[in-house]
């Protein structure tokens, strides 16, 4: 199911969010221009001394093209757009080890749960995560005002960094994408604006049909597939940080009451209250 507009107008222009979007956008341009540029070399040696194997964007077969034509056997190959990646995103092992393993960045390790928010591993993972933001954030955005907004995306992201870490603290794989702080917002939309509707495509078969369902069906069975997918991924290494959707939507159900706007009402739990559930 894949949400096009809800039914909501926002009272106000969404500066914050077209900012995200274009910021996020940026980052993903400046990416693609650097895959275009001559590959690097990244240290492995100092993974393999913590038992961390492989390290971020090991390609073995790149391995073995570079010791051919005698490259030293203690580096690999990497692009310079996934240098990027494995500098900024956010690796738990490291993170929890207090150590900064090849490449390094020079700065305090915290900093990567915020550069890693604004990092992308393709252009569907990016543009997914933006259609969300666009559809759902302006309306939170209105709820909360702009500054309030932005400290609540970014404190949504950090939750659901956090919550992924501890699900694999020892993970060696680098945790990139805006999902867990765009979960928040789809959590806070959830709990402000449960009876709007939102227009959605859904495949069905070899079709495409277009549908209006309530924000809170379609968002309440995005979080169970996030739960569902989450436990079925426990024990596997890479793939989906389901754990970070999660901990980015509880967040955001959480943090919604102490950031929207004096006079907003949360409605689904004014609604739950009152036993309309």
């Amino acid at each position: 199911m894949i949400p096009l507009r809800d039914s909501l107008r926002s009272r106000r222009f969404p500066v914050v969010t077209v900012a995200l979007i274009v910021l996020n956008l940026l980052v993903f341009l400046y990416q693609g221009y650097l895959s275009t540029q001559p590959d690097v070399v990244n240290d492995w040696r100092a993974w393999e001394e913590r038992g961390l194997l492989p390290p971020p964007a090991f390609d073995l077969r790149a391995y073995q093209t570079h010791r051919l034509i005698g490259g030293a056997p203690d580096v690999y190959p990497i692009s310079r757009s996934d240098y990027l990646v494995a500098q900024y995103a956010l690796v738990p092992a490291e993170l929890l080890g207090g150590v900064d393993l090849p490449p390094r960045i020079g700065v305090p390790l915290w900093i990567t749960i915020l550069t890693s928010i604004f990092l992308h591993g393709g252009i569907m993972h990016l543009l997914g995560n933006m259609l969300y933001l666009w559809v759902f954030g302006d309306n939170v955005e209105d709820a909360m005002g702009h500054g309030r907004f932005l400290a609540f995306y970014v404190l949504c992201g950090v939750a659901a960094a956090f919550a992924q870490v501890a699900v694999d603290p020892g993970s060696p794989v680098p945790l990139i994408g805006a999902s867990g702080a765009i979960a928040g917002v789809l959590a806070a939309y959830f709990m402000l604006f449960p009876h709007s509707r939102i227009l959605t495509l859904v495949p069905i078969f070899f079709f495409l049909r277009l549908i209006s369902v309530p924000a809170a069906f379609l968002l309440g069975l995005w979080f169970l597939l996030q739960v569902i997918s989450g436990a079925g991924s426990l024990g596997d290494a890479g793939g989906v940080a389901w754990f970070a959707h999660i901990g980015g939507f509880a967040a955001g159900a959480v943090l919604v009451f102490a950031f929207r706007r004096r006079g907003v009402p949360v409605v689904l739990w004014r609604m739950i209250r009152r036993g309309r559930m």
